[in-house]
């Protein structure tokens, strides 16, 4: 298979259509979920998910904090299964998030829940998956079927989907609208494919690194870091700027290699500020931003799109790491859509 008919490749480029597929064939489902939230009146949100869920449910946890002010724990599955201790969710709102809402132990939260009286969504790309089933409400991601084991087109879409709840539970216009740009801003950095694709190629005989950022954009560190794990096989390590100075610092030497994403909002000096002091130390910086003074430092400068809110910065952030774990995978020649070792669909206990 060439990387051109890859089906890892398409689903990236694809993205843009599905996010506007999803806002045009969610909106009301999202709408109503959002009244029913509202009338509940959660005292807490807790958010289930495995692999790059997770990942878009550390998104929800930023996200419903600051807009919702609401807040939000990440779930234990273990706790409901292997234990069989879970904790008490009464009042709760369950949220569980998947690709193919086939996992034994993110159904098991959301029955849990039901069964407790909390009010489940799931929010899954398969309506008919057992997950659908169990949750009270569904919205699903409408990504269609991927094929590729690496979530593209999935994570983008969970992360619009949270992002559209938020909106709708905070009865908010202006954050609406603001999704609403969404898919033209992923289209102008999937422009830029065969560029970024390119451009990794200066790091195909790298074998570690360190992804870094905060806030909003500490899940895209995290799924960067799968992203490259999975695809071509690098120990790439997620953390926050601000954990990374507790200890971590110290990996830091000439050439160590330092993917980071910068978006606008309170902490775009900051992490600047943090990445001239890598600098300083000799780190190879790869800068995922629209922040010139953060690009102006990069080795690798991946440009986004200017004028994207700090809060919805995750959805066009996450994909020049996405192009860039596929440039590295091509140029160190492994299988695209089939990394060694895992499947598409991990069933968890």
């Amino acid at each position: 298979m060439t990387t051109s008919e890859s089906h890892l490749k398409q689903e990236i480029l694809e993205q843009p259509d599905v996010l506007r597929r999803l806002l045009a064939e969610e909106r009301s489902t999202i709408r109503r979920v959002a009244q029913a939230i509202r009338h509940y009146n959660p005292h807490y949100i807790m958010l289930a998910a495995r692999g790059s869920s997770d990942n878009a449910a550390r998104y929800g946890q930023y996200l419903f904090g600051t807009v919702n002010r609401m807040p939000v724990a990440l779930a234990a599955p273990s706790l409901y299964t292997l234990y069989q201790t879970p904790p008490r969710m009464t009042g709760s709102l369950v949220i569980a998030i998947s690709q193919s809402g086939q996992s034994p132990d993110i159904v098991a939260v959301i029955e849990e829940g039901r069964q407790q009286g909390a009010l489940t969504v799931a929010i899954v790309n398969d309506p008919d998956s057992p997950l659908a089933q169990a949750a009270e409400y569904t919205i699903c991601l409408h990504a269609g079927l991927e094929q590729s084991v690496a979530a593209t087109k999935t994570y983008t879409a969970s992360l619009a989907a949270i992002a559209m709840l938020s909106a709708a539970i905070a009865e908010s216009d202006e954050y609406l609208h603001a999704i609403e740009a969404m898919p033209a801003a992923v289209a102008q950095v999937t422009a830029q494919a065969d560029a970024i694709i390119r451009a990794s190629e200066r790091y195909r005989y790298m074998e570690a690194c360190v992804v870094i950022s905060r806030g909003y954009n500490y899940a895209t560190a995290y799924e960067i870091a799968l992203k490259l794990k999975e695809l071509t096989y690098i120990l790439a390590e997620p953390y926050s700027t601000a954990d990374f100075q507790h200890g971590p610092l110290a990996l830091v030497a000439k050439g160590f290699p330092v993917l980071s994403a910068v978006s606008q909002g309170p902490m775009v000096e900051e992490l600047t500020e943090f990445l001239a002091e890598l600098k300083q130390r000799g780190a190879e910086l790869v800068i995922i931003s629209a922040h010139e003074p953060a690009l102006n430092l990069a080795q690798t400068p991946l440009r986004l799109p200017p004028d994207i809110p700090g809060w919805l910065s995750p959805v066009v952030a996450v994909v020049p790491g996405q192009l860039m774990a596929l440039g590295l995978a091509i140029a160190k020649g492994y299988d695209i859509d089939q990394p060694r070792g895992i499947h598409k669909v991990t069933l968890t206990e």
